[in-house]
């Protein structure tokens, strides 16, 4: 008898009996490395890539085992781009506007400056185009990617001094991520782009004068507020930045279609965790900061301006430079507009009569 009889005729029972076990388990042993931008001491966003391997690993019993290595232990944090591209690594777990150098595109599947927020971003990802439009343009660099995992709006950072205008901004060697150094360049700031696991003594020794990372729970991890005491919100270029998974294009066709539905139901898995993770630490956090001595400020509202007309002019250039942008960008900012139209009754509304309500 053959084996579709087999499957055909029998049972579970009857099939296990006779060997033909489900195809995920008869598959063969694969073993793929994971090169991660970020350090082993943030649990939240170098942790997303550990819950994805794991789940992995668990559904396949075993048999497909990925390796988590964080930023510097194989390749540099930034440079997990070339390594998927070249098959160095199987896979990487980044932020993609760290590639803005590479091309401001990669920024448009991660996060603008004024950008969707994390929800508004898995509706273009998943119901809109976004998903689509990017795996077209990833493909120039063998690439194909999965979200994996938001850390929601972000803090605007540690400053060593208040920035009551704009005109404080002027000769500021701020670490932010490329596309915000670029929008604000205008008013004198300096861009720094250093990785996480550097940022903390870089800060200490004065070699930055101001920085943002994520939040309140991993910059308490990191200790920023031991050495800068004014702690800016919002992180007005980044209100939903996505991570992505980058697996090399040929390792993605080498796999078996079991293990491809496992790495991507993985990957929504690690997606929905990270961000839950950051939406439940973070309050705690931002209250012991607080009662450390931290000093909560907002941006002003000229800076607010300023940087939001700065970034306007900077999509309209590179809709005129950069054939790979204007591909993506008018359908992002129609579906950021249509969004936004849409939450300034419900979602906006809604969360500003609560949050000013004692509960």
């Amino acid at each position: 008898m053959d084996r579709r009889s087999i499957l055909k005729h029998a049972g579970v029972a009857g099939v296990l009996a006779a060997g033909a076990a489900p195809a995920v388990h008869a598959q063969a042993t694969i073993r793929w490395r994971l090169a991660s931008s970020f350090p082993k001491s943030l649990d939240t966003i170098y942790g997303t890539a550990e819950v994805f391997s794991k789940k992995v690993s668990e559904a396949t019993g075993g048999k497909f085992q990925i390796s988590v290595h964080a930023g510097g232990e194989l390749m540099p944090a930034f440079g997990v781009v070339d390594g998927v591209q070249s098959a160095s690594v199987e896979m990487a777990h980044t932020a993609p506007y760290y590639f803005y150098g590479k091309d401001p595109t990669f920024c448009l599947g991660c996060a603008v400056p004024f950008g969707l927020n994390a929800r508004q971003m898995n509706a273009w990802m998943y119901e809109g185009n976004g998903l689509k439009l990017m795996r077209e343009f990833y493909a120039k660099y063998n690439i194909i990617n999965f979200p994996g995992g938001n850390t929601g709006a972000q803090m605007g950072g540690w400053f060593r001094k208040e920035i009551k205008s704009v005109a404080d901004l002027k000769g500021l060697k701020f670490r932010t991520n490329p596309f915000a150094g670029k929008v604000l360049e205008p008013f004198g700031v300096i861009p720094q782009s250093i990785p996480g696991a550097d940022l903390y003594p870089a800060l200490e020794k004065g070699t930055i004068d101001a920085l943002e990372w994520v939040g309140p729970y991993d910059d308490q991890k990191l200790g920023f507020n031991k050495v800068a005491p004014f702690y800016y919100y919002p992180g007005w270029w980044e209100g939903g930045p996505q991570l992505d998974f980058y697996i090399n294009t040929k390792a993605w066709e080498g796999l078996p279609a079991e293990y491809k539905a496992v790495v991507e139901a993985s990957a929504s898995h690690a997606h929905v965790t990270m961000l839950a993770k950051y939406d439940a630490r973070n309050p705690v956090a931002i209250k012991q900061l607080v009662g450390s001595g931290t000093k909560l400020r907002p941006f002003t509202q000229d800076v607010m301006n300023a940087a939001f007309k700065s970034a306007q002019q900077i999509y309209a250039d590179l809709n005129n430079s950069n054939p790979e942008w204007k591909k993506i960008y008018p359908d992002y900012a129609k579906f950021l507009a249509d969004e936004n139209a849409w939450f300034r009754f419900t979602e906006g509304t809604f969360d500003r009569f609560m949050q000013a309500q004692k509960l």
